[in-house]
């Protein structure tokens, strides 16, 4: 973890060139560290954060002012620091019924700001309450509703069940990054005395990422994939040496359990959404006798989108990984026991993370638990298909080197689409993908669930969703626009974005007849669209000239209804 020196160090350095992030940091205590510690880290996430910090103990004034400084800096994201410690010292001076309700008090406080409408664009992040074990009842404070240990524990509890129902809220856990440091690592007396700061020097790097964590992923920066190593990494011993029935695995007491927790952590990342490959130097065969065999398996092939084992280099394998998913590196993490594969990974992938693993397997999950890399944004079920959507593709680029012409592949495939606007079934999943897709995204703009249910019930709007599915298997939602009212005769594109895992399979073309196809018929001429390019979308850059837009700026586009023709594709609406 970087030291807060360091990260000062980043903020002397020319950053203007960096995407700028505006965020407002309101805190009860002294924040001006942490403010650094925010500013450093966003520096090594690649971002030049625009910061403002409120006055001490301003955060009440700032919010409930319409006029006040905070409104006038018009962030995109703010992050609500009410500490632990202050509410402790409120706590003391209530009576017992008072104390009783401290918790609802403050949670209703939180969820009036969200809903105030000079917020709802706004992401709230919401720093959580660190437990202070103040010891008036020891601990038959769980059976007493005034305690404070109770009312903390209440007001954490109560944060998440906000959350869940409020989509402009995160919750900053900052509550378990104590549980991990420990009290006296995160908060030390004699520097808040004379400073007011409850977090100390040693701790703001770690809650300084945490909150980058979420920015991070509310701006698409998330990671989708998780490529393992097999020998000495998913089990102990040499699979070609050893055997399947001789590898360490197992619950019994030895290495074997440290392996098999790990799997089981890698199980539960798959099951949320996170793609699983395998990258090993092995025998294929025999490197499938584990998944296939091993009573003490956790993963099976079943959870694995891409298998490469063969004597190929890691670092080709991992390319070809890549062009099977079509995902960026940067959304990629590569785990190995071996620090010269783990080198030589990072050293010719950019983007791809390469956690350092310590030597002792033991010691993987907790060293993984912290670094937090598969933050994200949101979660729906269809997560979970992911995998079967991958090892789907897999199967059609094996299958697509069988024909002599692209065109009779994507025939063969027998792809249909289903064409819907925004609806309550898929409102999270439009939601995600506008979350999760940086590459084939035009203007990238990002929709919480709330914004896509009023764009619902925005009649003036396009909204378009797309599915498909073929031979293989069902995609889910692949594709995604926006249009809206420019003037009585243009539409502007607000949103086209799709999945990488249907590129070149005319699903454009499939798109744009049908976003014509609207147009026309309610009365409008022409279709304008504009690309905002960002470090990711470069792909796109040229997509509306190749769809047969003309330039009317260095951004903008115009399609004439009247000239246009439909596209040829190899994909058919289902009925």
């Amino acid at each position: 973890m970087t030291d807060l020196k360091q990260l000062k160090r980043l903020l002397k350095q020319d950053n203007t060139a960096l995407p700028s992030v505006k965020v407002a940091l309101l805190g009860d205590t002294a924040t001006q560290l942490l403010a650094t510690a925010l500013r450093g880290t966003g520096v090594l996430r690649g971002l030049n954060m625009d910061l403002y910090e409120a006055e001490y103990n301003q955060v009440e004034q700032q919010l409930m002012d319409p006029d006040s400084e905070l409104y006038a800096f018009d962030a995109e994201y703010v992050v609500l620091f009410q500490s632990t410690h202050k509410l402790g010292e409120r706590h003391s001076m209530l009576d017992a019924a008072a104390q009783e309700t401290l918790a609802d008090e403050r949670l209703a406080f939180i969820e009036a700001v969200c809903s105030n409408p000079r917020l709802a664009d706004k992401k709230v992040i919401c720093f959580n309450y660190p437990e202070i074990d103040d010891a008036v009842f020891g601990s038959y404070a769980d059976k007493v509703v005034s305690s404070f240990t109770f009312q903390v524990r209440k007001l954490n509890y109560g944060l998440m069940a906000l959350a869940q129902r409020t989509s402009n809220l995160y919750v900053c856990d900052i509550a378990a990054l104590q549980n991990k440091v420990g009290r006296d690592v995160m908060f030390r007396p004699n520097v808040y005395t004379s400073t007011e700061m409850v977090l100390s020097v040693d701790v703001l790097p770690a809650v300084a990422a945490r909150v980058l964590d979420i920015i991070c992923a509310l701006r698409g920066n998330i990671k989708k994939c998780l490529i393992l190593d097999l020998d000495n990494t998913l089990w102990g011993g040499v699979v070609g040496d050893d055997g399947w029935e001789n590898l360490q695995l197992g619950h019994g007491l030895g290495i074997g359990k440290a392996y098999t927790e790990f799997q089981m952590w890698v199980k539960k990342l798959r099951q949320r959404g996170i793609i699983i490959c395998v990258c090993s130097k092995n025998d294929e065969d025999k490197a499938r006798e584990p998944f296939e065999k091993h009573p003490e398996m956790v993963l099976r092939m079943d959870d694995i989108a891409v298998f490469m084992a063969n004597w190929e280099t890691k670092v080709d394998n991992i390319r070809a990984i890549q062009k099977v998913l079509n995902i960026g590196f940067d959304s990629m993490v590569f785990v190995d026991d071996n620090p010269f594969e783990r080198a030589m990974v990072r050293e010719n992938i950019d983007g791809i993370e390469v956690p350092e693993m310590p030597e002792d397997p033991a010691e993987w999950l907790e060293y993984m638990y912290g670094l937090n890399l598969f933050e994200t944004a949101s979660y729906s079920g269809a997560d979970a298909e992911r995998t079967q959507q991958y090892q789907a593709e897999a199967k059609r680029v094996t299958l697509a080197k069988s024909f002599d012409s692209e065109e009779d592949f994507l025939r063969s495939l027998d792809m249909k689409a289903t064409v819907s606007g925004f609806t309550p079934y898929n409102t999270p999943r439009v939601a995600q993908l506008s979350q999760r897709s940086n590459q084939f995204n035009l203007r990238t703009v990002r929709y919480t669930e709330a914004d896509v249910a009023s764009l619902a019930a925005d009649d003036k709007a396009v909204d378009l969703s797309f599915t498909l599915e073929d031979r293989f298997g069902d995609n889910g939602l692949v594709a995604v626009v926006v249009m809206k009212p420019m003037d009585e005769e243009s539409l502007f594109v607000e949103t086209w974005l799709m999945s990488c895992r249907v590129l070149k399979r005319g699903m454009e073309d499939f798109t744009l007849n049908t976003m014509v196809a609207a147009a026309k018929e309610r009365g409008y001429k022409r279709i304008v669209g504009e690309y905002i390019p960002t470090a990711k979308n470069g792909m796109v850059a040229d997509h509306y000239r190749r769809m047969g837009f003309t330039a009317t700026t260095d951004s903008r586009w115009v399609l004439e209804m009247e000239s246009y023709r439909q596209h040829d594709c190899c994909i058919e609406t289902k009925q």
